[in-house]
């Protein structure tokens, strides 16, 4: 009996029910990709310091800028997958599937060489702590070398969520985060390896969880839609014009974003190393909140995607509004929990006391920022999946640069406000994002634009 395909029709049936099922999945997903770094975080905490949680913060911020420019061009072939699907093109997956996956890895190979190259560079410019400034360049050289594994699981997940599926991805981020909270034990834990540890602990996992997930869909490959021959590999230039065309934009925007981050940590970084230490802690418990829900952008995207390139506009309108009830739900939910056990979950990461008392005021300061956020699952969804990514790069640019860095800075350095507004600024940010594309899609301006699927 022939499998199920992978690739699943919502241009008809319920949406509330198809977004439920198809979120929780992707949820549960970067709940999981959220957790190996934060066991990196706990383990470094507890085993070398704050120092070590200070480098390996301002180091994954690093990495996280060639990571989200990967990303940003993966989750461009993902749209122009959901958009083939939804006007009935499936034949032209195959041929869109194989470029995507030799322009991701070859950008995986260049970014490793590029950190090796700029790390002096960049942990100079950063002003990490002199206390730290070993241990980071140890993560960098480790992590950068395995560029192509992280380049490659994202590239992965993105198809199948262009194809609307949301239950490998899961399978796959389950297989780094074991290996990875094993290795991280033993590495950093029992063999004393320190930062070096929890870098190798991490990379392998995302290198465990790519082979497999190459493995997986090779001996799948009939229902994954993508046939692995050689020659599928050759790069089509039609598709990779239309995959630089809407990945650009996506890699610009999340690259200013990963910019910014390492402009307000360079700020950060001058007032000391518990500041340091606290504001990674700080930013990776707000990874969790935001990795969480942005699961329920992935599941809406491809919805959107297909029936925008079906000629459904309302269907698609639909599906940002039941995007945006749960959103909000989940944001009241995690925020309740915030302001009431804030504190203890600094105390996972680290047993310094001065952490302790600084995060507070990071809690004061950074719960602005969840507003913003609930709003753009639905929005931000809808203008990657109608294909406008040129105007999510302007919201993205007015996001990460005009505000979140001169907000930090108008707040930490011109009004004084030091830690709590650096923090303050950084939070205020997404509002130039969540209000502008509110309004676009309020405002129907997007119904005249015509779709990608036509040109496919």
């Amino acid at each position: 009996m022939k499998k199920a395909k992978l690739t699943k029709d919502f241009t008809n049936g319920s949406i509330a029910k198809q977004l439920f099922f198809l979120m929780i999945p992707f949820m549960l997903s970067n709940a999981l990709q959220v957790l190996y770094s934060t066991i990196d975080m706990i383990i470094v905490g507890e085993y070398v310091g704050t120092a070590g949680l200070s480098a390996v913060s301002q180091s994954s911020s690093i990495l996280n800028f060639a990571t989200m420019v990967c990303l940003g061009f993966s989750n461009g072939g993902q749209v122009l997958i959901a958009q083939a699907i939804g006007a009935g093109k499936k034949k032209e997956t195959n041929s869109i599937i194989g470029t995507l996956f030799t322009v991701i890895l070859s950008m995986g190979l260049v970014f490793s060489v590029i950190i090796l190259l700029a790390k002096n560079l960049v942990i100079k410019v950063m002003n990490i702590p002199p206390e730290s400034v070993a241990m980071s360049d140890d993560y960098l050289v480790i992590c950068g070398l395995g560029m192509i594994f992280t380049a490659g699981y994202n590239m992965v997940s993105a198809i199948l969520r262009g194809m609307g599926d949301s239950k490998r991805p899961l399978l796959f981020i389950a297989i780094a985060s074991v290996v990875n909270l094993v290795l991280d034990i033993i590495f950093t834990g029992f063999w004393g390896w320190g930062v070096a540890g929890a870098a190798w602990a991490t990379i392998i996992g995302q290198a465990a969880s790519f082979l497999f997930s190459i493995y997986y869909l090779y001996k799948n490959k009939e229902e994954f839609g993508f046939d692995f021959k050689p020659v599928s590999f050759r790069p089509v230039l039609k598709y990779v014009r239309m995959i630089l065309n809407l990945g650009t934009p996506m890699a610009i925007q999340s690259g200013f974003i990963n910019i910014s981050m390492l402009y307000v940590n360079s700020m950060i970084n001058s007032l000391g190393v518990v500041e340091s230490a606290t504001f990674g802690v700080g930013v990776r418990i707000d990874d969790i909140m935001n990795k969480i829900s942005m699961g329920i952008q992935y599941a809406a995207l491809p919805m959107i995607s297909q029936n925008v390139a079906a000629k459904w506009s309302k269907r698609a309108q639909k599906v940002v509004y039941w995007a945006w009830i749960y959103s909000t739900t989940f944001t009241v939910i995690f925020l309740s929990m915030y302001l009431c056990f804030g504190k203890e979950l600094f105390m996972m990461f680290s047993d310094d006391a001065s952490v302790h008392a600084l995060s507070v005021t990071f809690i004061k300061a950074i719960v602005w920022m969840f507003i913003p956020f609930a709003i753009m699952r639905g929005t931000g969804a809808f203008i990657q999946g109608i294909g406008n990514v040129k105007f999510g790069m302007v919201l993205s640019i007015l996001d990460g640069v005009a505000l979140r860095i001169g907000l930090s800075w108008l707040f930490g350095i011109y009004f004084g406000f030091g830690f709590y507004g650096f923090v303050l600024g950084y939070a205020l940010a997404p509002y130039g994002y969540a209000i502008p594309s509110l309004i676009y899609f309020l405002s129907g301006i997007w119904k005249k634009r015509r779709t990608l699927a036509d040109d496919i």
